[in-house]
Formats: structure tokens, C-alpha cells, sequence
């Protein structure tokens, strides 16, 4: 979904970024996406496909935060799938991953009906600032669900709870109307590491790709942000801050609290001063 833009006033940076990007599922939104990943597939390694545990390297313990992380976290579902049972090696891998991402939408429906995720404190403190400092702001998560999450957190009852006033901050304002560009399960013909997507928000947002950055938590995030001609911004949110590192992000932080607002007006990605 792509909504009109909003008028570009005079706080708008000179210099600066004129565009955020956010993926949803770990930067923005704690959601079950993974526990719903990891049960699913106990439920068929242990009970339709018990015939070929033995075959994989399957085990229950081994679906770590950090494989999901590696191997499926930021792609599309049936992307995401697939990479998981390859990484175990389930037989026939391309002929059960309709099977597994069905079962894992089926779970993670109602995980989400009963309300098993919540929002990053400090993520919605950093899409404020953002906001405030002039930055035009899109979400682009490669899950379709993105909106189950971003339309059921209120912006306004956050920024009342912690003392936060903004014009702009409405009554009834959800993280779903907050953003001028809504990008979440859009249709890409490739999905991350590709940088299809964040292309995508950029051309909504009308900047040119090198004015944004991208905020991700996944590998195939940021080589997609980087693939893109983007500033990387890195949440490593799951002890992945080597991995982050590695896929070249331009910067990796552990909470968007450590982010330098006000340096995004000079075009630069740091943390801020201690």
C-alpha cells in the first residue's frame, strides 16, 4: 500500500537522508514469527514426517534464534521455507515446502489472534525522532502478516505512556497509518537478499535510493539494503551483531536508542556519543 507523501516542510534535512526504511518482524515488532518457524516444523518432524526424521539433521534444539536469524529470517514465506528445511535437510525438501509454510501461517495466525507479540519500546521512540527530524518514513518486510502487527500497536497511547509529544502524533494514530509508504508483503518477483523491495519504498517515498537507510535485523537485509545503494543500519537484537557486522552493515546496534538522530540530517549512520 503506497499513501499520498506528505508534504516535505522546512524541517526537511538538506544533505541528509530523506528516506527511512523498516523492516517490521525484529526491528519494529517482537512477533512469533519465529516460535510459529520452529513449532511448526516439530509438529511435522514429529508427527506427518517422522518417516524421514532419521534422514535430516533435524532436532528440535538445533532450530536456534541464530539459524532462524542465518538461514530464514527477512525472506518471504515460502523463500524462508524452503531455506529452513534445506539447512536440515529434510528429504525432499522442494515437495514439503507448501506443507511447512502453510502449517507455520496456520500457527502463526493464532499466535498473533492472541496477541503473542508486542512492540520494540525503543524502535517506536526512533521512528518518532525520525519523523520529527523531517525524515519520510516506509515499512518493507518481505511477510505479508506485517500488517496484523503495525495496524493493532497505537502510536498515540505509546507516546502518552513515556511522555512524548508530537504534532503529528494523532488520536487513534497506529504504526500502520503512521508510515508514508506501506511496502510490507508487496509483491516483488525477488525477495531479500535481492534489493527488490526496499527499491520499491524508496521509488514510494520519490528518493533516490543513496538519500536512505534501512533499518534491518536480518543478513538478507542488509545485503539487500547494500545491494540497493543504501545506508545499513543493523538491530542485533539476537546476539547477531558479528553477523550484522559481516553483511557490511554500515552500522549495528544493539538498541535504536544509540542512534544519533540528529547526525541523520548530515547523511551519516553513528551511535551516540556515550
Amino acid at each position: 500500500m503506497i499513501r499520498e507523501r506528505r508534504q516535505r516542510g522546512a524541517g526537511m534535512p538538506t544533505g541528509g537522508f530523506e528516506g527511512a526504511i523498516f523492516d517490521v518482524d525484529g526491528v519494529l515488532v517482537d512477533s512469533p514469527h519465529e516460535a510459529a518457524w520452529k513449532e511448526s516444523l516439530r509438529e511435522l518432524m514429529e508427527g506427518p514426517w517422522a518417516d524421514v526424521r532419521d534422514r535430516s539433521r533435524w532436532s528440535d534444539d538445533r532450530f536456534t534464534p541464530e539459524v532462524y536469524q542465518r538461514v530464514m529470517s527477512g525472506k518471504p514465506r515460502m523463500s524462508g521455507a524452503l531455506a529452513g528445511l534445506e539447512y536440515f535437510k529434510v528429504p525432499d525438501a522442494e515437495d514439503r515446502v507448501e506443507t511447512y509454510a502453510a502449517r507455520k501461517q496456520e500457527l502463526l495466525i493464532r499466535l498473533v489472534e492472541a496477541r503473542r507479540f508486542r512492540a520494540y519500546p525503543d524502535a517506536l521512540r526512533f521512528v518518532l525522532a525520525v519523523r520529527a527530524a523531517g525524515i519520510p518514513t516506509a515499512a518493507a518486510s518481505s511477510s505479508r502478516n506485517a500488517g496484523l502487527f503495525l495496524r493493532q500497536i497505537r502510536l498515540d497511547t505509546f507516546a502518552e505512556e513515556h511522555g512524548l509529544t508530537y504534532d503529528f502524533v494523532r488520536p487513534g494514530l497506529t504504526l500502520l497509518d503512521f508510515f508514508d509508504a506501506d511496502m510490507s508483503g508487496h509483491d516483488v518477483a525477488h525477495g531479500k537478499p535481492d534489493p527488490e523491495i526496499f527499491l520499491d519504498a524508496a521509488a514510494a517515498l520519490a528518493v533516490a535510493p543513496d538519500r536512505c537507510f534501512v533499518v534491518e535485523d536480518a543478513v538478507s537485509g542488509i545485503q539487500a539494503a547494500k545491494g540497493g545503494g543504501m545506508a545499513a543500519l543493523g538491530v542485533a537484537r539476537a546476539d547477531d551483531e558479528p553477523l550484522l557486522t559481516a553483511a557490511n552493515a554500515d552500522l549495528v546496534v544493539t538498541t535504536l536508542d544509540e542512534v544519533d538522530v540528529p547526525a541523520l540530517s548530515e547523511h551519516r549512520l553513528t551511535s551516540r556519543s556515550p
